[in-house]
């Protein structure tokens, strides 16, 4: 079975560094061989490339554009009335994708309108954002990339968020059928929803295209106290055969080098030259 390979998300790891570039070059000197970035929109994107080219670093995942933060947009894929401001968006994202040379957006869904009742506004939310993902598909495919749906749990994280179940975001990427629209798993936001881990693992694998980790409910390091038994859900998916990336979307809880030592352990298991790293 081929071992998982690791990347780190720069817009959480390395807060202690103030710069994207800065965090990218950390990343590279302590083994990750690719990074991924939340929204890299407030640097060049020809900035960003040099920088992780120069960590020799492969950027894998961005995020299309949140909105207007000051009105408390996190994404606007599903919020009725912002059709036009989510295609700008996802503009704004493939240009940023093609210089980075990232194969993956994930396309935000967004949150249930200010004093909305989710029940009342669910169909007509998920109408738009089937529209949108449509439209997304076809411009991603001009371009030879994916673009991922992730459901973010509504219980700590983000209460309003649209799409908040694995369950939710599959049989939406069902009903829009497009080869290119895939599955992202952050088994943080999967096991605070639904648990069962295992048994969604294996049933919703075939669609994901990328996996995110944090220890629960913390958001932690992997190997910080919590729920979730990271060596067995690394097992897993090598056992299932996942073939894409696995971020490091967390929290670190001190030093992140420090921090780092689990996936040193991993690596030294596989016998990675990272691992002396």
């Amino acid at each position: 079975m081929a071992p998982l390979r690791f990347s780190a998300n720069v817009s959480w790891l390395f807060p202690e560094l103030p710069s994207l570039a800065a965090r990218l070059q950390a990343a590279g000197s302590s083994g990750f061989e690719a990074a991924e970035v939340g929204w890299p929109y407030a640097e060049p994107p020809e900035a960003l490339a040099r920088a992780a080219r120069e960590a020799g670093l492969q950027l894998v995942l961005i995020n299309t554009p949140q909105g207007d933060r000051e009105k408390g947009d996190m994404g606007l894929g599903a919020v009725p009335g912002r059709q036009a401001a989510f295609r700008e968006g996802l503009e704004q994202a493939v240009l940023y994708a093609k210089a980075l040379g990232c194969p993956r957006i994930h396309l935000m869904a967004g949150r249930v309108p200010q004093g909305a009742d989710r029940a009342a506004v669910r169909g007509e939310m998920e109408t738009v954002f089937l529209e949108n993902l449509r439209h997304a598909a076809g411009v991603l495919a001009q371009e030879n990339l994916v673009g991922l749906l992730e459901p973010i749990n509504t219980r700590i994280t983000d209460p309003q968020y649209f799409l908040d179940t694995p369950q939710q975001a599959a049989a939406i990427l069902q009903k829009v059928g497009r080869p290119n629209l895939q599955l992202q798993m952050d088994v943080f936001h999967w096991q605070i929803m639904d648990g069962n881990l295992t048994g969604n693992i294996r049933e919703f694998l075939p669609i994901v295209g990328h996996v995110q980790v944090a220890q629960v409910p913390g958001r932690g390091e992997p190997s910080s106290p919590g729920e979730l038994n990271f060596p067995y859900l690394f097992q897993v998916l090598e056992d299932e055969g996942y073939k894409g990336f696995v971020g490091c979307e967390y929290q670190p809880q001190g030093d992140t080098v420090e921090g780092l030592s689990w996936l040193r352990s991993y690596w030294e298991k596989q016998g990675h030259p990272q691992a002396g790293q």
